[in-house]
This record gives structure tokens, sequence and C-alpha cells, in this order.
């Protein structure tokens, strides 16, 4: 299947069914991906990442691991990661991260706008959204201090993390917009479904 592209500094919204597993692709290298995930049955359950901190006993996630939902159901299993390098800990880039931030650049609306409207279709409003799983962001933690930096992603051109879901989602999948997450290059970020074949177990 080809994939489909994000445009860079923007943001889509879609279904993943039960059993279906989303490739997220760095096609480029270099490039940020925030993810979210609501039960598409109800999106007031919402991935957690205090939650997957707390089951997983990690907050460095990749291959084997699983995303947990604020109501303690694993949501999404991470079967294939070539990049091992992740952040769960920082919220979605938005136009008050950029007035913090960046004083110096243009104000943007951010992962967190280009997420609230793609999800809004499926009835989730702006202050429903959580911290994203941001695919490739590296964002190192200092383990003396606790101090963490942001720094340019790791991920080279064809790079990927393959995710399956535990059940039926709304995804929410961005190309990042904040100058320090992306090394100050703003790219494209491609995804593939793949559905299980009839039979498969």
């Amino acid at each position: 299947m080809n994939p489909k592209r994000i445009a860079p500094r923007s943001g889509v919204a879609f279904r993943l069914e039960e059993g279906e597993t989303l490739t997220v692709v760095d096609p480029q290298g270099g490039q940020v991906s925030d993810l979210l995930a609501f039960n598409a049955d109800d999106v007031r359950e919402v991935i957690s990442n205090g939650r997957t901190f707390d089951y997983e006993e990690t907050i460095s996630l990749g291959q084997g691991n699983r995303l947990w939902s604020n109501r303690s159901k694993p949501m999404l299993e991470i079967v294939e990661d070539t990049v091992g390098r992740h952040d769960f800990l920082l919220t979605p880039c938005s136009e008050a991260t950029f007035r913090h931030f960046y004083a110096d650049k243009p104000v943007h609306r951010g992962c967190f706008g280009n997420l609230a409207e793609a999800l809004a279709p499926y009835g989730v409003e702006a202050d429903m959204i959580p911290t994203a799983f941001n695919l490739f962001m590296n964002v190192p933690v200092d383990g003396a201090t606790g101090r963490l930096a942001v720094e340019p992603p790791v991920s080279k051109s064809g790079d990927h993390i393959s995710m399956r879901a535990l059940s039926p989602l709304i995804i929410g999948l961005t190309a990042c917009s904040a100058y320090d997450s992306c090394g100050g290059i703003f790219k494209p970020i491609d995804y593939v479904i793949d559905r299980p074949t009839a039979g498969a177990t």
C-alpha cells in the first residue's frame, strides 16, 4: 500500500480498527510526529503518559511496549521500531509554546492546533487533548538533576515505528511544527495502515 503523506506543520485524524497496524515513517529523517489515540466508542478514554510509564515501568518506550489509556487499558502495542528514541513527556507545541520559546519567530498554532482541528469531527474538543506520544522526538533527561533538553531527532530517512491497535481507536497524527524538536527544518511524515489478512490470528 502506498503511504499517505502529512504535509510539514500539519496534522490528520483517522479511525484505526482493532488488529490494524499503523506504521509512521520519517521519510526524510529528523522529523517529529505527535501521536494521540482515543477510544473510538468513547473519546473520553485517551492515551495517557502517566499510566503508560507506570505499567511499562520505563519512560524509554520502544518495541515490545504498550501505550495505555487513562482508564488503564492498553491501546497500542509497539511491534517494530527502527529508532528507539521517542518522547512521552512534553505536550504538543501550541501558540503559547511559540510565544514562550520562540519569541523571535512567527507564532504558529503548532501540533496542538493541528490536532484540535483534525480531531474535532470525532467529538474531541481542544481541552481533551493530552500529552502526545512524540514519535522520533529526542528529549534526553539528566539522571542526576532531572533537567531535560530538546535535541534534533536521531531518525534517518526511512526510519519508522509500527503500532498495532488493541481496540478500535481514533488517531491524531502530525508533522511537528516546533523548531527545536525538528532541528529547525520542517519535513513531512508518512503513514501506512496495514489490515490483518482474513483468517489471521
